[in-house]
C-alpha cells in the first residue's frame, strides 16, 4: 500500500478472472513475476455459474483444461458449466493465483509511466495491465423491445436459467444461433415455442459420435488452433466474418428443431399492440420472449486512445494482445484474438503464455515486493511456494 496516493502498487494487474485471466496469472507465476488478479465476481467461475442449467461446453473434456492442469472428467464427456466453473475456481485454488473477487474495475487510464485502476474507492497502479476479458459483454436486444406489452415476460440469454422463469403460454425465441436454438429445445417440452432469425448452418456431424473423436481434434486442435490465424491468409480472410456473423450450429441439428415442435419463423421487425411483427407480417400471440440476440464490447471503462475510430463496435487495436501505442497493455480473451481458438478454453493458454513471455522480457530486475510473486508452479501443499503475498465469452460458440 502506497500511503502518500492511498493506492496498491503491482507490477502487474490482471482485469477479469475467468479462463483468461488465470491463464496469465498461471503462465506470470511460473516467471516469478508479481501481479494481482481482479474480478467482479464473488466466486472464481461465477460467470460460468450464472448461464443456463443445461449448458455443456461443445468441445470434450481431453480438450478443455487451461495450462498445467487436465480438465478433472471423462476424456471424452461434455462439461457441464457448473463442472467448468469449479474447474476455474479449482485451477486458481491449486496454483494460489491471488484473485481479489468482488473487485469491479470501473476505470482504467494512465499514471505517468504506468497505468492507474480504480475499482469503485480502491485504487491499483502498475506497470503492466492485462485485460482479460471476453469480445462481448453487454447484453443487446433489438429496438423493438421495449415495445412489447408489459404482460410478455422478457429475458435475455444471458439471465435465462430454466423453463420455470417463463409464464403460461407460447415462447418466442428470437435469434437462431447456438444459445437460441440450444434455450428454443430447452423450453420446448412445455411450450409451443418459436425460433426466429437465419439459417446460420449447422456443423456436419455429432459431436459426441465416436467419429467425432476424429473430427472434433482435428477442427479444434488444428483447423481452429493452427490454421485460422492471424498470421495466416486463410485465417485473415475469415476472420471478420467469424467475428461479425453467428456462428454455425454446433450441438443442435435443424432436425432436432423440427423433433422438438418448435417451428423456425422469419426474423422480427417490430411490434403491433404490444406484440411482436415477423418479417412476413406475422403477429405472434406470445407470453414470453427470450432474447438470445448476442452482446456487444464495453470498453467504455478504458480511458486511453486505443480503438479504431471507424471500427463499431470499437475494438482495441493489437497484434496478438500486445498494444504497440500503449506499452505495458494487454488484451487476452478477445475473439480470434490471435487464432479461431482463442476464446476457447485450449486456445487462451497459448495466447497468455504470448503476452506473459513480452511482460517479463521488460523486466530483467528480479520480482518487487508486493503482489504475488509466482514461486514455483508445484499445486499448493505439494511442498514450500516462493515468497509474496497480496492479494475476472461470445455469445456461445465454442467455449
Amino acid at each position: 500500500m502506497d500511503g502518500a496516493h492511498g493506492s496498491e502498487r503491482f507490477e502487474t494487474v490482471i482485469i477479469g478472472g475467468g479462463q483468461a485471466g488465470l491463464s496469465v496469472g498461471y503462465h506470470l507465476a511460473k516467471r516469478d513475476r508479481p501481479f494481482v488478479i481482479l474480478d467482479a465476481n464473488e466466486r472464481v467461475g461465477d460467470a460460468w455459474r450464472k448461464r443456463w442449467d443445461s449448458l455443456r461446453l461443445f468441445t470434450p473434456a481431453r480438450y478443455s483444461g487451461l495450462p498445467g492442469m487436465p480438465f478433472p472428467a471423462p476424456a471424452h464427456s461434455f462439461p457441464t458449466k457448473d463442472e467448468v466453473a469449479d474447474y476455474l475456481e479449482a485451477y486458481a485454488t491449486r496454483f494460489d493465483l491471488p484473485v481479489r473477487t468482488g473487485t469491479r474495475v470501473d476505470r482504467l487510464s494512465r499514471n505517468g509511466d504506468g497505468f492507474a485502476v480504480a475499482a469503485g474507492d480502491r485504487r491499483f497502479e502498475a506497470e503492466n495491465v492485462v485485460v482479460a476479458m471476453a469480445t462481448d459483454q453487454l447484453p443487446w436486444v433489438p429496438p423493438p423491445a421495449p415495445e412489447l406489452d408489459p404482460g410478455v415476460v422478457q429475458l435475455h440469454s444471458r439471465d435465462y436459467r430454466n423453463p420455470a422463469q417463463l409464464q403460461e403460454g407460447d415462447v418466442l425465441v428470437v435469434g437462431a444461433g447456438n444459445s437460441g436454438a440450444e434455450i428454443a429445445l430447452d423450453v420446448a417440452s412445455g411450450h409451443r415455442t418459436w425460433l426466429s432469425g437465419r439459417d446460420t448452418g449447422h456443423v456436419p456431424f455429432r459431436i459426441d459420435t465416436a467419429a467425432a473423436r476424429f473430427l472434433v481434434p482435428l477442427v479444434v486442435g488444428f483447423l481452429f488452433h493452427r490454421v485460422l490465424t492471424v498470421n495466416t491468409p486463410i485465417g485473415r480472410k475469415v476472420r471478420p466474418k467469424l467475428l461479425s456473423q453467428g456462428k454455425s450450429l454446433v450441438r443442435v441439428k435443424p432436425k432436432d428443431i423440427a423433433a422438438a415442435g418448435v417451428e423456425r419463423v422469419p426474423k422480427v421487425v417490430g411490434v403491433w399492440e404490444g406484440l411482436p411483427v415477423l418479417e412476413d407480417g406475422r403477429v405472434l400471440e406470445v407470453n414470453n420472449v427470450i432474447w438470445c440476440t448476442g452482446f456487444r464490447p464495453d470498453f467504455s471503462w478504458i480511458d486511453l486512445p486505443v480503438f479504431g475510430e471507424e471500427e463499431k463496435p470499437k475494438e482495441p487495436i493489437h497484434r496478438r494482445g500486445i498494444v504497440a501505442t500503449e506499452p505495458g497493455l494487454y488484451f487476452v480473451g478477445l475473439f480470434f484474438l490471435y487464432a479461431g481458438s482463442s476464446a476457447l478454453l485450449r486456445g487462451v493458454g497459448r495466447d497468455a503464455e504470448y503476452i506473459a513471455k513480452h511482460m517479463a522480457s521488460r523486466h530483467t530486475e528480479p520480482p518487487a515486493e508486493g503482489g504475488r510473486a509466482g514461486g514455483s508452479m508445484t499445486p499448493r501443499g505439494a511442498r514450500s511456494r516462493g515468497s509474496g503475498g497480496g492479494g475476472r465469452e461470445a455469445e456461445l460458440a465454442w467455449p
